[in-house]
């Protein structure tokens, strides 16, 4: 006799990143949607999503969807460009939203913003902001490293490092801390509406930053790079140093935000002896990142493309405008991909090693976040070498983007 074929339940009822659930154990739900098939539709969000590696890798190295946010069906209208306020000019047409030709020419002139000597010099500058930090905090028994440490780190060390003056800061802060929101898929609009609106004020200040700076250009700084590169290359203009910087503060803020969070947590609430091996080098310590990162699955949704026009993709027939999400995250916890996943190993080998994307959109500020994660790890550990879990953090259902902590109280047994 046949066998009678199990009904499937809704993936709907099996994967739900918004949900308690997922924020308590992300695994289970990771798993299920990976095994269900390379491609899934999500009827919540209205996308398609990608769930394996091999197809993740061929779509960021051939590109065959696109970018731009305005490509997406929700997405509001494209405006003409005589309607074009700051953030469409930065936005449109260059380094984010570029087409394939053009954000390869950015990145081509300004990977040498990005070498490992400027990596060097970059951290010489940050070193003593995050110092400082530790210096304010001083020797308490308990404190809560998000408020004290992650909350301020990332936005101080990277703005120190593109080279906002700090009488811009306050004002700065507030409005490009939102960036990241303006394409985010799963908002209200009115809310990507208001992040768009404080983008426009980041932009007013980024530009009369960039104004100083051209009457004062010779500065030991990221933005005196870009500068002297747009002398030097007619395609690369004011809206690409416009979208890199957004995207360094704004988006390099926000993800490692959650990076300093998690490389905390995950270092205490493993094995000790791994935390000595990951802090040996600069070098160890963006292997162990890696390691973190999949540890931790802290994701929600992945990497957002579009249908170009109406196309067949991976066997289905996609409409034009609807969302692709990329998940590599999917596969942090399978035992096929990884030997022995729940294991926390700093050494664990990477290739290729995905967790800032890949080919032509790798992030090109990788190398900056893990340096700077470093160098405040290297400092917690050096000042409070016992540092441990206070208690077990409780997670914030209300992050649009990720899992992260309400709060992360840690006991420096230093007294």
């Amino acid at each position: 006799m046949a066998e009678v074929a199990q009904e499937v339940p809704p993936i709907e009822q099996l994967f739900n990143p918004n949900s308690g659930e997922y924020l308590e154990n992300p695994i289970p739900q990771c798993l299920a949607l990976a095994g269900r098939a390379p491609i899934v539709w999500y009827e919540p969000w209205q996308a398609w999503i990608v769930t394996r590696m091999p197809d993740i890798l061929e779509c960021w190295h051939k590109e065959p969807l696109s970018s731009d946010f305005y490509d997406w069906e929700f997405a509001p209208a494209r405006p003409p460009e005589d309607q074009w306020s700051n953030f469409e000019r930065a936005m449109i047409g260059h380094s984010l939203l570029a087409d394939p030709e053009h954000h390869r020419l950015i990145r081509k002139v300004v990977s040498p913003a990005f070498s490992r000597n400027v990596v060097d010099a970059i951290q010489a500058k940050i070193e003593p902001e995050v110092k400082k930090l530790f210096d304010e905090l001083g020797e308490p028994e308990v404190f809560d490293y998000k408020e004290k440490i992650s909350n301020h780190i990332p936005f101080i060390s990277i703005t120190r490092m593109v080279g906002i003056p700090e009488k811009y800061w306050s004002e700065i802060k507030d409005v490009i801390m939102t960036f990241t929101e303006t394409w985010n898929p799963t908002i209200s609009d009115e809310r990507r509406e208001a992040a768009r609106q404080n983008c426009n004020k980041a932009i007013d200040i980024i530009k009369e930053v960039i104004a100083e700076r051209r009457d004062a250009p010779e500065q030991d700084d990221f933005l005196s790079t870009l500068l002297k590169i747009e002398q030097e290359n007619d395609k690369f203009v004011e809206g690409d140093i416009i979208t890199l910087i957004l995207a360094l503060i704004g988006a390099g803020s926000d993800t490692t935000l959650v990076a300093q969070q998690w490389a905390v947590y995950s270092l205490l609430k493993n094995d000790r002896d791994q935390i000595p091996k990951a802090l040996a080098s600069a070098e160890a310590f963006s292997n162990a990142f890696s390691e973190i990162n999949r540890w931790g699955v802290s994701s929600k949704m992945g990497f957002a493309r579009y249908a170009p026009r109406d196309m067949e993709f991976m066997g289905q027939q996609l409409r034009k405008g609807v969302m692709v999400l990329m998940m590599p995250h999917l596969k942090d916890h399978d035992p096929e991909y990884y030997e022995n996943p729940e294991k926390f190993d700093v050494e664990r080998v990477f290739d290729p090693d995905v967790m800032f994307g890949y080919g032509p959109r790798y992030c090109i500020g990788a190398a900056l976040a893990k340096r700077q994660l470093f160098l405040t790890m290297t400092e917690l550990f050096s000042r409070f070498p016992d540092v441990e879990l206070a208690e077990e953090p409780e997670k914030d259902l209300e992050d649009h983007n990720a899992i992260v902590f309400k709060r992360l109280m840690l006991k420096t047994n230093c007294k």
